[in-house]
């Protein structure tokens, strides 16, 4: 394989993950009376806001999609790609799984992080048929689900940790952008 094989393999791999993230949260995660595991830690984690399922269910999991994912185009477009492009798919998994979990428990570090939150948050305290997309807008834009959010009310009983000081106010950086209710 070539340098340039290798890097289309991962970075298909990269695509095919936040495809997977939006399509797993849309229609699995807010399955209506969804009796599976993943709807059920999905629902969990909307319901108690700071809950995350256990690790050991995430791994087992992406095991069973990177088992799938690299059979398929193993068989499909070689084993060395496959190989890459499962690699791909598990990286932007891994970097989803920490960017999720932070952008609950820590405040934003950049543009792109401060945009995460309210675009994740919206889909939280908002609505929770929009914005499905964690790490990118991409597919919420393609599919219609995509919500412009202003100023994002947050219920006190769910307030991020990071959104206020120790009294419970709002932190003036946040001011405008999010208002406890």
């Amino acid at each position: 394989m070539t340098i340039a094989t290798i890097l289309l393999a991962f970075v298909l791999g990269i695509i095919t993950w936040t495809f997977l993230e939006y399509a797993l949260h849309r229609f699995v995660g807010h399955k209506k009376h969804g009796k599976n595991e993943f709807t059920k830690e999905h629902q969990t984690h909307h319901r108690l806001g700071h809950y995350f399922a256990p690790m050991w269910k995430k791994l087992l999991f992406a095991l069973g999609v990177l088992a799938v994912s690299g059979a398929l185009s193993g068989l499909v477009f070689g084993w060395g790609f496959g190989f890459v492009y499962s690699f791909g798919i598990a990286a932007m998994y891994l970097f989803y799984e920490w960017l999720h979990k932070r952008a609950h428990t820590h405040g934003p570090l950049n543009f792109y992080g401060r945009w995460l939150r309210k675009h994740h948050f919206y889909h939280h305290f908002g609505d929770p048929k929009m914005n499905h997309g964690v790490t990118t807008p991409f597919w919420d834009m393609v599919f219609r689900t995509n919500a412009k959010v202003g100023e994002l009310a947050v219920p006190r009983k769910m307030v991020l940790p990071w959104l206020v000081d120790n009294q419970g106010e709002m932190l003036p950086e946040f001011e405008g952008e999010y208002v406890v209710r």
